[in-house]
């Protein structure tokens, strides 16, 4: 078994779940079907083509960095004036950091790699308007989904890894298995992505923590300050 990591990262990110009509959500960490979508349009896969290849990987995220909920308002009217389009409320992550990953054969994997590096269809973060902040792909390796998501170094922006504690404790995210206790089921199981039918399912998830070293503290990186070393004496 090999995994495929990836670093979700930008200045907004939008993984709904469960979004209807005028007020379109966001989970608090992404999706299975927002990343195996960001995985399908970089592979090419059209809206409308089956998702066989990808419905087998096993999902996980890390939150590396959580962010903060976002409240979009929107209003619209008609280029005449005379219309109002319904009031819509948009939520998004502000500031996120995830550590996202895939588990499959090594082939396959290596496959989506290299989509990830060159992709067909532009790649986001959840929503059209939430473009990543950089390379999204992290590698292939020779782990298990558990190994790679305990044991990744902190992916964290250095600025918030300044503030915390030198070791912390990062939530894991991923798809339960047979045998396992159920944390919960979500409705983010792809089935298709056809406008025309599109479908989902539910899935079964778990929830944990592991605790990850921060080698880049505040102390560490701003040295002390003795306000009276300017007296002398």
């Amino acid at each position: 078994m090999s995994v495929l990591l990836m670093r979700l990262a930008g200045p907004l990110q939008s993984w709904g779940s469960s979004s209807r009509f005028a007020r379109r959500g966001t989970e608090v960490a992404p999706t299975k079907s927002g990343v195996l979508g960001l995985l399908a349009a970089a592979k090419g896969i059209r809206r409308t083509e089956p998702l066989t290849e990808l419905l087998g990987l096993e999902f996980g995220v890390r939150l590396d960095q959580p962010g903060q909920i976002l409240r979009d308002f929107q209003t619209a009217r008609s280029l005449d004036g005379r219309h109002s389009a319904p009031l819509t409320y948009r939520f998004y992550l502000s500031d996120a950091v995830f550590l996202a990953a895939v588990a499959g054969e090594q082939a396959l994997l290596s496959g989506l790699a290299e989509a990830l590096a060159r992709p067909h269809f532009p790649l986001y973060l959840g929503r059209r308007s939430c473009p990543p902040d950089g390379p999204i792909s992290l590698g292939v390796h020779g782990a298990t989904l558990d190994e790679a998501l305990a044991e990744w170094p902190w992916l964290a922006s250095p600025w918030y890894q300044r503030r915390a504690a030198p070791t912390v404790r990062l939530e894991i995210i991923r798809d339960a298995r047979a045998g396992e206790p159920i944390g919960e089921t979500v409705p983010d199981e792809p089935v298709s992505f056809d406008p025309a039918h599109r479908q989902h399912t539910w899935r079964s998830v778990t929830r944990r923590h592991v605790d990850v070293r921060n080698d880049r503290t505040e102390r560490a990186a701003v040295p002390e300050h003795d306000p009276l070393s300017l007296l002398g004496g």
